[in-house]
């Protein structure tokens, strides 16, 4: 019997590797072909538009950076475009809640589904500044611009510390923190939460760590990496200087007519701005219980399928709303499977109605193919984490489910818009697009178009090494219900 060689063997499992690729390129082309008439190059729809940098000379929706969100200006150009019926809209991956305060000035009734504390947080804040007591809370805020409460002798508030937030701060912003978190209970429900609000837009600025991908970058000024760390995040402002420029900006922008910027609103002054509703919770478990053709619009952006873990990245903040170790785990949990340690959900014992979607899923080839061969590449241990296989075959499962009651709660003509990215594992260029697009119209959509941004985005530092700056789609879908036949 003759013995392969070590070479030999790498060499067959590398003709196993090809061949693999070349199955999911083949589909994949199949799959373009196939929706070859929807794809459409954008030219209007820049990085800046499709992220929250457009949001930054906006009143409102600047006050708190939050990365993974779209602008209010993509919100509008969207809407415009494609005239979507005034009714009620719906994001079910809410954020931050651009889409919500964006649809809201354009007339619209709002709803959304957001699982994280820190989003939620936001939202509420922005609900209360827009609300009927914003005289009220501009003068409380102008009490304390002018008092600058913390700075004077007094009782901490302590506030929950994370192994991955523990000295964060310099002592002495840590201290201020403290007082600023006693000293806010003393005011009332509106003015407290508008404080706290304005708080945790400058816990970043004011820490050792910046926000970075899928988790929480440390300046080697923290200490907490010793003779390793040679980050440098440059400058670390002080409390007083971040929380006075934020609360400034807070109320100077109440000041000011609701949004300046808002391209509607200069146009037609007469629009009356609809209500906001935040539902809270994973919208895994929120979806099935809402009305069924409730909603003339659904605009989301979902987390990619990029391994980003949103419960580290808003450590700080989470910290600070006083979620403890135990809970931060449940929030992943409890999110979209985007991360390597999300474990498998029970989506039938979640919901017996979801049968239709995990069938379709388990029918789709260019899925299969993939999976099968992540599945295949962990068997070899070529994964650079385990658990990439289990994320990604949750992520396309639970937005089969997603996409199934999204089609089920949208009336007749109705239009879902999504903004997500392609990306890449072990070699393999997931069209993400094409996959959801897939689902979608097996489940009931008409696939109007899936708009392209002129610009791609590079690999991830993983993947750059052997496929170097290899564009990857970012795409918006925008799928619509049929007339006829709707259920």
């Amino acid at each position: 019997m003759q013995v392969k060689t070590i070479q030999e063997i790498k060499n067959t499992e590398d003709i196993k590797d090809d061949i693999f690729l070349e199955k999911i390129e083949e589909l994949n082309n199949s799959l373009t072909e196939y929706f070859s008439k929807a794809f459409f190059i954008d030219n209007a729809l820049t990085r800046q538009l499709v992220s929250f940098q457009a949001n930054k000379s906006r009143t409102y929706y600047r006050w708190y950076k939050y990365k993974e969100a779209f602008s209010a200006d993509l919100v509008e150009y969207l809407f415009r475009k494609y005239g979507v019926t005034k009714g009620k809209i719906l994001d079910p991956f809410a954020g931050a809640g651009t889409s919500l305060f964006a649809s809201s000035s354009l007339g619209y009734t709002s709803e959304g589904i957001e699982v994280l504390p820190v989003g939620q947080k936001i939202i509420e804040a922005n609900v209360l500044v827009r609300g009927a007591k914003k005289q009220k809370i501009i003068s409380g805020l102008e009490k304390w611009l002018l008092q600058k409460p913390w700075n004077a002798e007094g009782e901490i508030s302590d506030f929950e510390v994370l192994r991955i937030t523990d000295g964060a701060y310099p002592l002495k912003t840590h201290h201020k923190i403290g007082r600023y978190l006693n000293d806010i209970e003393h005011e009332c429900l509106e003015i407290k939460e508008i404080l706290f609000f304005a708080l945790l837009c400058v816990l970043e600025s004011i820490s050792y760590t910046r926000k970075d991908g899928q988790y929480l970058r440390w300046d080697y000024r923290s200490g907490r990496r010793k003779g390793k760390n040679t980050f440098d995040k440059g400058q670390i402002l002080s409390f007083d200087e971040a929380i006075l420029k934020k609360l400034n900006e807070i109320k100077n922008d109440m000041h000011l007519r609701d949004d300046k910027n808002d391209l509607f609103s200069l146009l037609q002054e007469d629009i009356q701005a609809g209500g906001v509703n935040l539902l809270k919770g994973s919208c895994l478990d929120v979806l099935p219980r809402l009305e069924s053709r409730a909603y003339s619009g659904i605009i989301t952006s979902p987390p990619y399928c990029n391994r980003y873990d949103y419960t580290r990245t808003y450590a700080l903040e989470h910290a600070l709303l006083g979620v403890n170790e135990i809970e931060l785990v449940s929030l992943r949990q409890a999110m979209l499977s985007c991360t390597v340690e999300n474990k498998a959900k029970g989506l039938i014992d979640l919901n017996h109605k979801w049968q239709t979607a995990i069938n379709i899923c388990d029918s789709l080839p260019l899925l299969q193919q993939i999976l099968n061969y992540l599945d295949y590449k962990k068997e070899k241990k070529e994964l650079n984490n385990n658990g990439i296989a289990r994320m990604v075959r949750g992520y396309f499962y639970e937005m089969a489910c997603v996409i199934q009651e999204c089609y089920r709660i949208l009336d007749k003509g109705g239009i879902m818009f999504m903004v997500n990215d392609n990306v890449r594992y072990a070699g393999a260029a997931i069209s993400v697009d094409l996959i959801l697009s897939k689902i979608a119209e097996d489940i009931g959509f008409k696939i109007e178009k899936v708009l392209i941004l002129p610009q791609g985005k590079g690999n991830s530092s993983q993947q750059m090494g052997k496929h170097g700056r290899e564009r990857l789609r970012k795409c918006i879908y925008v799928w619509k219900k049929n007339l006829t036949n709707v259920v």
